[in-house]
């Protein structure tokens, strides 16, 4: 019973680690796409994220050498670490919709989506959105770390090399993710979505537990002897996907930031403009008008493959949930766009004909 509370609270120590770690450890302040609804400024954030998730993973192995906490702690108890991120992840929500003014819509339809913009606490020094990302995908980190641990301890003279390709191409997209927090204030969820359940349960609980199904499906699971040359060629799914993905954000980043600068030094950018809005319309934006979209589910799949199972549906649910999340989001975008340009996102449509997948959709 004792394990099972410490397991439970565990989720709620490390968050807590990680906000004191976020608030004293050195950080950038810089200013973001969003602007304050009631002065009009841009917002300005504290980031420090890959500091924070270096001395995360720091703490871990010196838990680990030093005997205090063994290897495999969070993966042994990783059911009711999950119960205890999914409460806590419910207390969160509750807390921050029911205490402010309604939207107007019925309060289910708020604790979903949020009724909040972009809270900030500690006068200014917290984001919550940037919090929330940064505590999900650091947990997320120690979680893959903890999960391959008791692969390696259960098959300690057979592990699979496709655990360890998982894990570190899984640490490369969390590492970059925070390595460039700063590209990510001018992305959809910082200026467009609000934090409620979506957010703030999906951040402290399912970013961190589900992200990694692959791995807790198959962590008992002996090695399968996957062809080193199929390994590579996982590989390159993913790092296909991440070019799209990393690409796209990154063009977006340089267009927004200063729309005359070429991207990569080559990509003079193309717009469309009626005077008022301006839409980027060639490089990865002119391919399709989601090519990230494509990127991210390519990464899901390159790692659901990685771990050699493809037959095990379990892995399969990364990339099933970044199908069924993205294609809503687009859906959700283009109405927002077409609200927003009126007749220039028609424009943009024949433009750039494809939602997400060239050629196809």
């Amino acid at each position: 019973m004792t394990e099972t509370l410490l397991g439970f609270f565990a989720p709620w120590a490390i968050y807590a680690g990680l906000l004191l770690l976020h608030l004293v450890l050195p950080a950038r302040h810089v200013e973001g796409y969003v602007r304050d609804e009631r002065t009009g400024e841009p917002l300005r954030y504290r980031l420090n994220g890959l500091l924070v998730l270096v001395v995360a993973v720091a703490l871990w192995f010196a838990a680990g050498w030093s005997g205090w906490m063994p290897w495999d702690w969070l993966y042994v108890h990783r059911w009711s670490g999950l119960a205890g991120a999914a409460t806590l992840g419910l207390l969160f929500t509750f807390a921050l919709v029911l205490t402010a003014p309604s939207t107007g819509k019925n309060v289910l339809a708020d604790l979903f989506l949020g009724r909040r913009l972009n809270p900030q606490a500690f006068g200014g020094r917290v984001d919550a959105k940037m919090l929330l990302y940064l505590v999900g995908a650091t947990l997320l980190e120690l979680n893959l770390l903890s999960f391959a641990a008791h692969h390696w301890l259960t098959f300690p003279d057979d592990p699979s090399p496709g655990v360890a390709l998982y894990v570190g191409l899984f640490s490369w997209f969390v590492c970059e993710y925070l390595f460039f927090e700063r590209v990510h204030l001018y992305t959809y969820d910082l200026f467009a979505e609000r934090v409620g359940f979506k957010l703030g349960w999906g951040c402290l609980a399912f970013y961190p537990y589900f992200y990694g199904v692959g791995l807790w499906a198959t962590a008992d699971l002996p090695n399968p002897h996957t062809p080193t040359p199929l390994l590579v060629v996982y590989a390159l799914v993913f790092f296909g996907g991440w070019s799209l993905a990393r690409g796209a954000n990154m063009q977006k980043f340089v267009f927004k930031r200063d729309p005359s600068r070429p991207f990569l030094g080559a990509i003079r950018p193309e717009t469309l403009s009626n005077g008022q809005h301006t839409l980027l319309c060639n490089g990865f934006w002119g391919v399709s008008r989601h090519v990230n979209y494509l990127g991210e589910i390519l990464m899901a799949s390159g790692l659901a493959l990685a771990l050699g199972w493809p037959l095990e549906p379990a892995p399969w649910l990364y990339p099933l949930y970044y199908v069924l999340l993205l294609g809503t989001r687009e859906r959700d975008d283009d109405k927002r766009c077409a609200e927003k340009y009126g007749a220039l996102w028609d424009e943009y449509r024949k433009r750039v004909r494809w939602r997400i997948v060239p050629g196809v959709y």
